[in-house]
């Protein structure tokens, strides 16, 4: 056995194996503080890169879903309206039948009619004044929607409406009834029918486009759940097998030391051979 003291190569050795116990310890254990396993492109290019590529995706899934929510808030602003409508136009069909009556008087037909007239004015109003933001939704603007439902771009991720539903009193064609006249009464039946028909079909139509943004938004989040899992595969810390490497390597590093100090003792053997 050789004696060297210019080069302690027993040291060298420990000193180069300790630091890279000391470095894999280190990185246990900023994974295990930040609960990521990539915490910088270096721990893994390709992960880190497509992880970030997940991210984006992930974010534009999320707001593509709340895209769809605010879009079923608009629909149930109308809904919400075309309801109230109905329930109105019910009131003026009972408001007629009991006017067609020979039940009651000239005179009382005078009081049904004040209330005929104030629920009119109020069915009018009330589509006139229906609005999501700035946007009136029963007055049958035409106004082409376009909802982004998606997280890229391209006609598959939207969702196109067309608003043209017009509830107005001069459309439904109740704008100017009157039930003072039995006969007037008997006539408004069959156009408040007509009306009442108009308005159900609105609401058949904004139904249908609802129950389509729910199943949008259903798959919207399962979509995005499933993103979500994938890019945790690739980043997130596995706490177990972190935690192993870590004990590990504060082991190597222990014994890095003993070693380390064991290298300084053959140095000073030489010495004392001298």
């Amino acid at each position: 056995m050789s004696f060297r003291i210019s080069s302690n190569v027993t040291s060298l050795a420990a000193q180069r194996y300790l630091s890279q116990a000391q470095r894999s310890a280190e990185k246990s254990q900023i994974a295990l503080a930040s609960g990521r396993r990539v915490v910088n492109a270096g721990d893994d290019a390709a992960g880190f890169a497509i992880s970030e590529s997940l991210r984006g995706q992930l974010s534009g899934t999320r707001q593509a879903k709340m895209n769809a929510e605010n879009a079923v808030s608009l629909i149930q602003t109308a809904e919400g309206g075309l309801n109230e409508q109905n329930n109105i136009l019910v009131r003026l069909r009972e408001l007629a039948v009991y006017s067609a009556s020979d039940t009651i008087g000239d005179e009382e037909r005078e009081y049904l009619d004040k209330e005929y007239q104030a629920l009119t004015s109020e069915l009018d109003r009330i589509a006139k004044t229906t609005n999501f933001g700035n946007k009136r939704l029963l007055t049958g603007t035409g106004e082409e929607f376009q909802f982004h439902v998606g997280a890229f771009r391209g006609p598959e991720n939207t969702i196109s409406f067309k608003l043209d539903a017009d509830t107005t009193a001069a459309n439904l064609g109740v704008d100017g009834l009157s039930i003072t006249d039995q006969d007037d009464a008997l006539d408004n039946l069959e156009d408040i029918d007509t009306a009442l028909q108009q308005v159900a079909g609105a609401r058949a139509t904004f139904g249908a486009m609802q129950s389509r943004f729910q199943h949008t938004i259903d798959h919207l989040q399962v979509q995005a759940d499933n993103l979500d899992i994938a890019r945790s595969n690739i980043v997130d810390v596995d706490v177990a097998k972190e935690v192993t490497n870590m004990v590990q390597n504060q082991i190597l590093q222990e014994a890095g030391i003993a070693v380390l100090a064991q290298a300084k003792q053959d140095a000073r053997r030489v010495v004392d051979l001298i």
